[in-house]
């Protein structure tokens, strides 16, 4: 499958969609899926065409599975390296460096790295449906990068998201916040995001990309720190065998068995 075809990507009146387009595999990420997002960032900022971007899955009742836990297991099998030595930055930083507003349409579950997507963005609308969880404890993986809801919602509801790793409904991220607007439906959700980046678009370029590096720069004052020191404290999980057994045990189907080691 090409790069084009797991990600699609279009611009209309200078609002950029793109795509995860991979509906039976649930838009689960790929090590190219992430490569081509990569590109994506840099194309946005770079076209000064394009003033706001929206992220969506396409419709399998699935935003983002996380990342593709069959290939995980592959690359471990043949290479004998973690799939994340092939992504580089464990905490999908190249998200938060975009100049252009981001919005994500949340068109149905999205665990693990479908969260972690969904947090880079600047603003989130879903359906009513939708469920997001953070389950990597379960998968014998790490969440660093999820330090920034710190800023964003409740300890309490943090806490809860990374050490039970259970989904929970769209309604309680609305509740506190989180995302900005329920719809629905997938067509209203994709309405309601598309109206509000033709409201970014129509405004000041230059006021636009001073509102949203302003504040990131204010979250970093602190959470730069915290994104590499929680990556340092998740070192030795990912170099663990339960790593190797969390998506080992995904792709065959079956309970990992857990050695804490």
């Amino acid at each position: 499958m090409s790069e084009e075809e797991i990600v699609l990507y279009e611009v209309d009146r200078h609002v950029a969609t793109i795509t995860l387009n991979r509906p039976r595999q649930r838009n689960a990420l790929l090590v190219e899926t992430l490569e081509r997002l990569g590109q994506l960032w840099k194309e946005i900022d770079r076209d000064p065409d394009v003033r706001v971007a929206i992220l969506t899955g396409s419709d399998c009742g699935t935003f983002c599975a996380g990342m593709d836990l069959k290939q995980m297991a592959e690359v471990r099998e043949k290479e004998g390296v973690d799939i994340l030595s092939k992504i580089g930055d464990v905490s999908f930083s190249n998200m938060r460096d975009i100049k252009t507003p981001l919005i994500a349409a949340i068109n149905g579950y999205a665990p693990a790295g479908g969260m972690m997507l969904a947090l880079g963005c600047d603003l989130r609308v879903a359906v009513e449906s939708a469920q997001l969880g953070i389950t990597e404890v379960h998968r014998g993986r790490g969440s660093p990068w999820a330090m920034p809801l710190f800023w964003q919602m409740p300890q309490s509801l943090v806490s809860e998201l990374t050490l039970v790793g259970d989904f929970m409904p769209a309604q309680r991220f609305y509740d506190v916040g989180f995302i900005n607007y329920l719809e629905p439906d997938v067509e209203s959700m994709m309405r309601r995001a598309r109206a509000l980046a033709d409201r970014i678009s129509e405004a000041a370029p230059l006021s636009v990309a001073a509102a949203k590096r302003s504040a990131m720069a204010t979250m970093d004052l602190v959470m730069g720190h915290a994104l590499k020191e929680a990556s340092h404290i998740h070192e030795k999980a990912y170099a663990s065998e339960d790593a190797i057994e969390g998506p080992r045990a995904f792709a065959e189907k079956r309970k990992p068995v857990w050695k804490g080691r």
